[in-house]
């Protein structure tokens, strides 16, 4: 599977009572990857709730990721995503098999990805790119390091931080696979404005 176009990530606080509804119209514009991103700690919602996306997402044939829970991951069969504190990718790896997706955040840092890579990750994260209201304090990415990656790493590169459509299509143009958004996707007022935008997000890589 390619992994190129819109990556839509879940913010529990931005899509609370609106989680599957603003999920799914954005499923039906169009998204390659959905993460699944809860940072509480009250396991059973975020259990019950990531099944109701899974189901989702094998309506419209996206494929599922998990943010920072190989466990639950490997429950329902999907694919996880790991930030730095997470540890090595080599556990998640052998916990999930060879064909799930897994994915490594590595902020503004070539080493980091390269160190993915070897660990056998499906995927790389540069970001931030522009403010993000999810992560103010992140390193910024710059479009250079985006050129730098494409060359050294054979990876898809997903970037993430404050993509809006406004200022995605040159990250496209410098090599980014995957448009990584959360509120630039979600952040609409109604569930066919979110149709919309992940249109309108995936048509940046049609003209490339």
């Amino acid at each position: 599977m390619k992994l190129r176009g819109l990556y839509a990530i879940t913010d529990s606080q931005l899509l609370a009572g609106r989680l599957l509804s603003h999920v799914e119209a954005a499923l039906d514009g169009g998204v390659t990857l959905l993460q699944y991103r809860d940072k509480s700690d009250d396991a059973a919602q975020r259990l019950r709730e990531a099944e109701a996306l899974a189901r989702l997402c094998e309506r419209y044939t996206t494929r599922l990721i998990i943010n920072d829970d190989a466990e639950l991951a490997a429950r329902l069969g999907v694919g996880v995503h790991l930030g730095q504190t997470d540890g090595p990718l080599t556990p998640a790896r052998t916990l999930l098999g060879r064909q799930a997706i897994i994915g490594s955040t590595c902020h503004a840092q070539l080493e980091l990805a390269e160190q993915a890579a070897r660990e056998g990750a499906s995927y790389v994260a540069f970001g931030r790119f522009f403010n993000s209201v999810t992560k103010p304090g992140a390193p910024a990415a710059s479009v250079e390091l985006l050129e730098q990656a494409r060359s050294r790493i054979k990876l898809p590169i997903a970037v993430i931080g404050g993509i809006t459509l406004d200022n995605a299509a040159p990250l496209v143009a410098h090599g980014a696979d995957l448009l990584a958004v959360i509120h630039g996707l979600f952040g609409a007022d109604c569930a066919q404005e979110v149709t919309r935008r992940a249109r309108a997000f995936n048509a940046l890589f049609e003209s490339v």
